[in-house]
């Protein structure tokens, strides 16, 4: 596919939706979906690193997302696990970066160490930054920052005044990454569901009914295309 190179978005944020949803149109458990839904993000973000974005941020699991069956969520976090475990040694020769953003205080200790073994070993990578969102929520994050801001202050660091938007996006999971261009939700949802909140307030929503496991490098060409077919005026004329 040919893009437009000068409007190709730098940071695709996507809200991956529709596992489950797959998985029972195949008569197959929750868990089946995510699985294929696990090989689907694979695929997207290597080509994401193909076609030369900048960075790749994706919503796996939400801080509600802790209301689901404790066999569901038992299986995620299972998944999880044996995903960053395997997937840290391909990302690593790709040269894929990996990041997760989240209260991963969360988590058992076991998958925490595989999240810090697959960011450790893909650190000097300077492909595409593949953010994985882990028990995130938008409201805890900026909740979180606030409390940072706060500290900061009590300890004598920073004074009142110096609270502007540059502080608090310094202060939230995202320090550092640009805000997205482009958030992708797939499965026909139309809305945000916490995701990015503060960093997408520009950002241009991209809706499709596929659900997660079937979207494809098509797919996403399409919704790439979209984006450099819109106007973006950021609030101006």
């Amino acid at each position: 596919m040919e893009f437009n190179k000068e409007k190709m978005p730098k940071h695709i944020g996507i809200i991956m939706d529709g596992n489950r949803r797959w998985a029972a149109s195949q008569g197959k458990n929750a868990g089946f979906g995510h699985r294929q839904g696990a090989k689907t993000l694979e695929k997207i973000v290597r080509y994401a690193n193909k076609i030369g974005l900048k960075y790749i941020t994706v919503y796996a699991f939400s801080t509600e997302n802790w209301k689901r069956a404790q066999e569901e969520v038992n299986g995620l976090m299972l998944l999880f696990k044996t995903y960053l475990d395997d997937y840290a040694k391909r990302a690593d020769t790709e040269n894929i970066k990996v990041n997760i953003l989240g209260d991963i205080s969360a988590f058992n200790e076991d998958l925490q160490k595989s999240m810090r073994k697959c960011i450790e070993r893909t650190k000097d990578n300077t492909g595409v930054l593949f953010s994985i969102a882990l028990n995130y929520g938008g409201r805890a994050e900026i909740v979180n920052a606030t409390k940072n801001i706060a500290t900061q202050i009590k300890n004598g660091k920073i004074n009142l005044e110096d609270i502007n938007e540059e502080l608090i996006s310094n202060n939230l999971y995202t320090a550092g990454i640009p805000d997205p261009d482009l958030i992708i939700r797939t499965s026909n949802e139309l809305r945000l569901s916490g995701f990015l909140i503060w960093q997408s307030a520009y950002s241009e929503l991209y809706f499709t009914d596929i659900n997660w496991p079937d979207f494809d490098e098509n797919a996403l060409d399409k919704a790439i295309l979209e984006y450099q077919n819109r106007n973006r005026r950021f609030g101006g004329n």
